[in-house]
């Protein structure tokens, strides 16, 4: 199983720009998981806040709803190149298990009067199929060794 890259919400490179998003704050950011039928893989404005998003797995057999706190934020630069990272997300599956098939980091805190913005969504398996837990085992989500994502520019003469 090969997870896709993570995407960053259409909205969420506006609060970048204009200072919604303190991405080297450590608190208050969360990874939650959804179901297939979610929208949460649609970027194009119409998933600006958590509340917009569809079909999260339901809570219980391992799952909180609202997902995890992420642990081991960081936001930095080096060589012209800024990136935002955090430790692997991991869930341990209880009872019947559950599925997922994508992945969403967001601000779990009102920012700019702005109720938990999202950040960006990753596709769980490319193949793609539902990522399944059952009871006793561990879903791991695998922070790549380059960060979430990296922003990186040109420079000019």
């Amino acid at each position: 199983m090969a997870a896709g890259k993570w995407k960053i919400y259409d909205q969420a490179k506006l609060y970048l720009g204009d200072g919604t998003f303190d991405l080297d704050a450590t608190t208050n950011w969360k990874m939650a998981l959804f179901q297939s039928t979610s929208n949460a893989d649609t970027l194009g404005g119409t998933n600006d806040i958590y509340a917009d998003l569809t079909n999260e797995v339901a809570n219980g057999n391992g799952y909180t709803t609202g997902g995890i706190a992420l642990t081991g934020i960081t936001w930095g630069q080096t060589g012209g190149t800024a990136t935002f990272d955090c430790d692997n997300a991991q869930w341990t599956g209880s009872g019947a298990g559950f599925s997922a098939r994508y992945a969403v980091i967001y601000k779990d805190d009102t920012v700019n009067t702005i109720v938990k913005p999202l950040l960006c969504v990753c596709l769980l398996d490319v193949a793609p199929a539902d990522v399944s837990i059952t009871a006793g085992n561990i879903l791991t989500i695998a922070i790549n060794a380059s960060g979430v994502f990296t922003l990186t520019g040109a420079t000019t003469d």
